[in-house]
């Protein structure tokens, strides 16, 4: 019986679906394990779940590193045995390799030799700040310090106060790194405020996170139709050309970070007591703009990259927007939204489980192509944990808080629906 009707209760109200979420979660936190490198950092995997070889076997990225360090504080609040090694090793890894002692900040990479890319970038620090708020509700005793320490940075370096938005990058000394402006650090520095926010109550970190949203999503989003501009320049004005690294900065737009801002602004209007309204109609608009012009309707999941005209760029489907899809399905559902959101989410849940879950090895295919087959073009292995295991959890909880505190309040009783 093909389809995705959404015929009895929803799937998150059955015990069944529930148990299988925390079994897919369970299994994600073991196949990563082996990623811990005991000289420092995380490494990354191939497709088997063992450490990569060659030069990108030997690099540590902060993303990574914060990433791990955020995950496995999820891990703890579940209770899964070994959590804390994983969460101690990555905060000793954030102090003691990324972070630079000199000129203050966090750089992007090192290798066994030393830094490798020594530039300060939004992307990482919001990743910091991730972690240090996360460790921080997790109890863990260096979190103070991280927090305070990338908390300073943020502010003095990275925030521009007229904008109301992040600066992109600077050298190792902090000399600007030419006048690009991007959302997708921005993005992410808004889901890291908010969690600064839950973990120290300082609404400094709230008003920031809406200002963000409200330039890049109220103003830019809105003025595209629901269509989210990725690059900018230095006067936030879309630069529609731009066609920077395929990973990290894409030509045209990003279904998946319409999908990721979606469940973002829930989780912002909860915060901020339901004042900012739009925000509320804003994710569902870009939710449901985003799978109409994003999915294919042939084959099923989300195209990486459109063109300006909605036309696919890059065809090929990453495992992210699909994870992004079902956590922004299920806070839209759970915060008054109609059986369609309900119907999203067992449709991307089904694409998933056919495509992207490896039932041979473990963990999550990261890019199929237009015949649905995994390759490594742009990710090499298995490379995060981060948004295939949020995407397990997010459905476990109610909308109205992160992860991590969503966890530390409902861990008693995840099998019952919220």
């Amino acid at each position: 019986m093909g389809g995705s009707g959404t015929e009895g209760p929803d799937w998150v109200e059955r015990p069944a679906h529930r148990l299988w979420l925390l079994d897919q979660a369970r299994g994600l936190f073991d196949f990563f394990r082996p990623a811990l490198d005991p000289a420092g950092g995380f490494h990354p995997l191939d497709l088997r779940g063992q450490p990569l070889g060659g030069a990108a076997g030997r690099l540590r990225q902060i993303h990574d590193t914060t990433r791990m360090v955020h995950c496995y504080t999820l891990a703890r609040e579940l209770g899964l045995p070994g959590a804390d090694r994983m969460i101690d090793h990555g905060m000793q890894t954030l102090w003691s390799r990324h972070r630079d002692p000199h000129h203050g900040g966090y750089v992007w990479s090192f290798d066994p030799d030393g830094p490798v890319n020594a530039t300060k970038q939004a992307y990482g620090h919001a990743f910091v700040l991730l972690a240090a708020a996360s460790a921080r509700v997790a109890g863990h005793p260096d979190a103070d310090r991280l927090l305070a320490d990338v908390g300073e940075v943020i502010r003095h370096r990275f925030w521009d106060a007229a904008a109301g938005a992040s600066r992109e990058e600077f050298t190792e000394d902090w000399h600007p790194l030419g006048p690009y402006r991007g959302q997708n650090s921005n993005m992410h520095l808004t889901e890291a405020l908010m969690a600064a926010f839950e973990a120290t109550g300082d609404a400094e970190w709230l008003r920031m996170a809406e200002r963000i949203a409200r330039l890049l999503i109220d103003r830019h989003a809105r003025a595209e139709h629901w269509r989210v501009p990725e690059h900018y320049d230095a006067d936030w004005q879309v630069d529609r050309d731009h066609a920077g690294d395929p990973m990290f900065r894409p030509a045209g737009t990003t279904p998946g970070h319409a999908l990721e801002w979606s469940r973002l602004l829930v989780q912002l209007w909860h915060l901020g007591g339901q004042r900012e309204g739009w925000m509320r109609e804003a994710a569902e608009a870009l939710f449901l703009r985003t799978v109409e012009i994003g999915w294919d309707r042939r084959a099923g999941g989300f195209y990486y990259t459109l063109h300006w005209s909605d036309r696919p760029d890059r065809e090929d489907r990453f495992w992210w927007p699909c994870a992004e899809g079902i956590g922004a399905a299920h806070v839209l559902r759970r915060s008054g939204g109609d059986a369609r959101f309900e119907g999203w989410y067992r449709r991307i849940w089904d694409f998933v489980a056919d495509r992207f879950l490896d039932r041979t090895h473990g963990g999550w295919f990261a890019e199929l192509d237009s015949d649905l087959r995994p390759v490594e073009r742009v990710f090499r292995g298995k490379p995060d944990l981060y948004h295939a295991v949020q995407a397990c959890l997010i459905p476990l909880l109610p909308p109205t808080a992160s992860v991590i505190r969503g966890l530390r309040a409902s861990s008693r009783n995840l099998l019952a629906a919220n």
